[in-house]
């Protein structure tokens, strides 16, 4: 039983009101993400035209990439220095990874995205690993 703030212990020996603390302890922890603005991951979707600034060990390029996305699963085409080709990969929540190529000569991408802005790192293989950007044309 609880008093002005105060439990006291019932006539049992047993303390009141346990319950009543422990209810609202729980209801505080299904309450915190809306009151500290906690949220749970949001899945980033980046269908669109992007593009891309990139600069691997040899040099550098801007190619465009066009995304498709269905749930985290992504697929799309490449436009570059290394001709055209079809984009294969996963979104899953703010995190990218894509490829393109053929087995032996295949670009690897892995990045983090945010919004309509995105970053990450390239590996080519034989050609050389890099750094890349990109943004999403409007």
């Amino acid at each position: 039983m609880q008093t002005h703030g105060r439990t006291r212990r019932s006539a049992s020996g047993k303390w009141a009101g346990v319950a009543r603390r422990l209810a609202g302890a729980a209801i505080a922890l299904l309450l915190l993400p809306a009151v500290t603005g906690a949220r749970a991951a949001v899945q980033a979707d980046v269908t669109g035209t992007w593009n891309f600034v990139v600069e691997l060990d040899i040099g550098g390029g801007e190619p465009v990439f066009v995304f498709e996305q269905e749930g985290e699963t992504l697929t799309g085409t490449y436009q570059g220095t290394f001709g055209t080709a079809d984009v294969t990969g996963a979104v899953t929540g703010n995190a990218i990874e894509f490829r393109f190529g053929s087995e032996g000569a295949e670009a690897v991408y892995v990045g983090t995205i945010d919004g309509d802005t995105m970053r990450g790192t390239c590996d080519y293989g034989g050609v050389g690993e890099g750094a890349w950007e990109a943004e999403r044309q409007p």
